[in-house]
């Protein structure tokens, strides 16, 4: 599809932009909690790369950077309660919007929701065990992705996990498809705009510095990687580019 041949870099998603319409802003917010939990494969993630480093004992810290409306940090902390491990969740979205959606909506989930950027986190001398993003890196130009990568690296004692979409035509199609039924939001329009905007793995792994890896997760999802703690060599924890469950 030519449409998708180049990355769409300038592209621009409405639901960006400062005079969106407020209410659909808010169903956008509300959708993803749908969208994620069907296409981005956090189920996956948590049972192979999140869940064995989490502890019974003592906390396991995470920080989630550009959480939007808070359904990811939410569903990490669920599934961690119900198998009796203990995280401490920090979730941050440098929007103002994004951030007091989250905060409302989720104000009894025990997750320490903030309105900030990973710049100012770092400025502040914060350290977080495991390190984690979703439809992150697509926002981003190649000089955005370089200093995003250094700054999340620089708070991360672990691990680093960033999720995000994968450009393809059959992602595209796939997407067009069904995503008519997310009515009175910016779901559709965004989510192919998202698309176009995406990396390809090639192109992620030219773009991210070394000591980065870039792994094929669910259908359409890189997951880029970055491992600081040189001992955790087991063949479980292991992201060589090959693909992640999802």
């Amino acid at each position: 599809m030519k449409l998708l041949r180049d990355r769409a870099a300038d592209a621009v998603e409405e639901m960006d932009l400062p005079g969106c319409d407020p209410a659909r802003l808010d169903r956008t917010y509300a959708q993803f909690a749908l969208v994620n939990r069907a296409v981005s494969g956090w189920r996956g993630l948590y049972r192979t790369q999140l869940r064995p480093r989490l502890s019974a004992g003592s906390p396991t810290t995470l920080l989630d950077i550009g959480c939007g409306g808070g359904d990811v940090p939410v569903m990490l902390s669920h599934w961690a309660a119900r198998d009796g491990l203990r995280l401490d969740i920090t979730a941050i979205d440098p929007d103002p919007r994004a951030s007091r959606f989250a905060r409302k909506r989720h104000a009894s989930a025990g997750i320490s929701f903030r309105q900030a950027t990973a710049a100012e986190l770092v400025a502040e001398g914060r350290s977080y065990d495991l390190v984690v993003s979703n439809h992150v890196l697509h926002h981003l130009g190649q000089d955005e992705l370089r200093s995003f990568l250094a700054e999340s690296a620089a708070l991360c004692s672990g691990r680093v996990f960033h999720n995000d979409l994968r450009r393809s035509p059959a992602a595209y199609a796939l997407f067009f498809a069904l995503s008519w039924a997310f009515t009175g939001s910016y779901i559709r329009q965004d989510g192919l705009t998202s698309i176009r905007r995406s990396y390809t793995a090639p192109e992620l792994e030219s773009a991210a510095p070394p000591g980065w890896t870039v792994a094929r997760h669910s259908p359409f999802h890189n997951l880029l990687v970055l491992n600081k703690t040189a001992s955790d060599t087991t063949d479980r924890d292991k992201t060589d580019g090959t693909a992640v469950d999802g």
